[in-house]
């Protein structure tokens, strides 16, 4: 278990943390100031300190860099009675992983310490199984690569099936990276991309005066990738005669140029994607099934972001880099409660649209963190699991608040006591909907999440 450091000049917070950590199996060492602190990481390696702010002498804030010095990867969760925006970009940027508020619920302060210690190891790991262009450690993943690994060196056509946004072009240039053909061409092309009148021209290529506008031979995307790899993305989306002239090149490899009356030999290997159920479209006429086998050599199905979902932390973690660099910005992490909302959505475009969203967030965020309201999700982000209300709510017609029996008590009451009322009935009502999820209640409400955390505690809303 991680070995963890407090640092708190309350001898009352030491100990509790002491004893709670020490509960769940840590190894827990405690430190009444910030030089104190600083002796023991010059002789002990710890997986993370959970640190106070403002503290006699040198402060939090002080001891945070010079912690990072001393030891660059460790973890660091900083701590404060008195919330202060200024002071968690402050923490932030001097490389603390997260910062929460006193006083704060020990479920709280255990998911944020896990969330910490599984991110500062998730960047520790190498890319898996000598992967770099595809992220993802999750047993699915692994999976795929053992399976790359054990086709690429062989000459056997693939079809990649998956949703889109799945990176089925990365596993494809995965498998010619690896095939004994990977300096040659590694050619891709989007089927649905190209207009029909223009597909077979691309495919095969054409002649010179072959129809108008072909002022030039051109060569087609088997010429270029003769030797190497063609990539057919959405193969699904072929017309018929197109399928009829793919299969001849995959049966006898050959193919004739558009407005040709000579067959050309090419040796390429193909592998095709689909976000379509093949098989079905066989069924229903729209594909042929000798080709269909023809392409199916071995299958590969790449899995919804959905259904590995564990690999978002390290997806989040390398988009963070990439549009921090790109984008100029020193956004270098995101908060515990950021990443909770994503790990709890669907991903509809899967890593497509996580990398979006993570651009989006480097873009929007003017500190070096991505807090929770930087997150812009589809709107059917949701889960399906969610549970009806069993009170009347703010569309059902009933009124938020029980109304006074005339006007003159309302006014006795004051705007401002009514207001507070209808607020903590609006927060009780959001958190029934949401079976008590305080991150889906602040969505719903459209808070951060801090501010719902703080108004839960001025309504002593437990």
């Amino acid at each position: 278990m991680a070995t963890i450091l407090v640092v708190d000049d309350e001898l009352s917070m030491r100990e509790f943390l002491k004893i709670l950590l020490t509960k769940e199996g840590y190894t827990v060492t405690t430190a009444a100031e910030s030089k104190a602190a600083l002796a023991l990481a010059g002789q002990h390696p710890f997986d993370l300190v959970i640190s106070d702010i403002r503290m006699p002498g040198m402060s939090g804030l002080d001891l945070l860099p010079q912690l990072k010095q001393l030891q660059p990867d460790v973890g660091v969760i900083m701590i404060t009675a008195f919330a202060s925006p200024d002071d968690a970009v402050m923490a932030m940027k001097g490389g603390a992983f997260d910062y929460i508020t006193k006083p704060f619920s020990v479920d709280e302060i255990k998911s944020v310490i896990r969330a910490v210690l599984k991110r500062k190891q998730q960047n520790e790991a190498q890319p898996a199984g000598g992967f770099p262009e595809i992220i993802g450690q999750s047993a699915e993943m692994m999976k795929i690569f053992d399976l790359i690994t054990k086709i690429a060196p062989t000459p056997a056509n693939v079809l990649i099936y998956g949703e889109s946004g799945t990176g089925k072009e990365l596993v494809a240039k995965a498998i010619h990276n690896r095939s004994r053909v990977a300096s040659s061409p590694f050619i891709p092309i989007t089927c649905s991309a190209i207009p029909e009148s223009l597909l077979e021209s691309e495919l095969f290529g054409h002649v010179k005066g072959s129809f108008t506008g072909a002022i030039a031979d051109k060569a087609g995307l088997f010429q270029q990738a003769d030797g190497g790899t063609a990539f057919l993305d959405e193969i699904g989306e072929l017309t018929p005669i197109i399928q009829t002239k793919l299969l001849r090149v995959l049966q006898e490899r050959e193919f004739m140029p558009v407005g040709s009356t000579k067959t050309r030999q090419v040796n390429v290997r193909i592998i095709a994607a689909t976000n379509r159920i093949l098989e079905q479209e066989i069924i229903a006429g729209k594909f042929r099934e000798d080709l269909y086998y023809r392409l199916a050599v071995v299958p590969i199905l790449v899995p919804p972001l959905r259904e590995r979902i564990g690999d978002v932390p390290l997806l989040v973690d390398y988009f963070l880099k990439k549009y921090s660099r790109l984008l100029g910005k020193e956004v270098q992490t995101i908060s515990s409660y950021g990443m909770e909302v994503l790990m709890q959505y669907d991903f509809p475009g899967n890593v497509r649209e996580l990398e979006n969203i993570i651009e989006r967030g480097v873009a929007l965020e003017s500190s070096n963190i991505i807090l929770p309201e930087s997150l812009i999700l589809s709107l059917h982000r949701q889960k399906k699991n969610k549970t009806e209300p069993t009170e009347p709510t703010a569309t059902s017609g009933t009124p938020l608040f029980v109304a006074a029996r005339d006007e003159d008590e309302l006014f006795a009451e004051g705007l401002e006591e009514i207001l507070q009322r209808v607020e903590k009935k609006m927060i009780l009502h959001a958190l029934d909907k949401t079976d008590n999820s305080k991150m889906r209640a602040a969505d719903l409400l459209k808070l951060s999440f801090r501010s719902l955390r703080y108004k839960t505690k001025k309504h002593q809303i437990d």
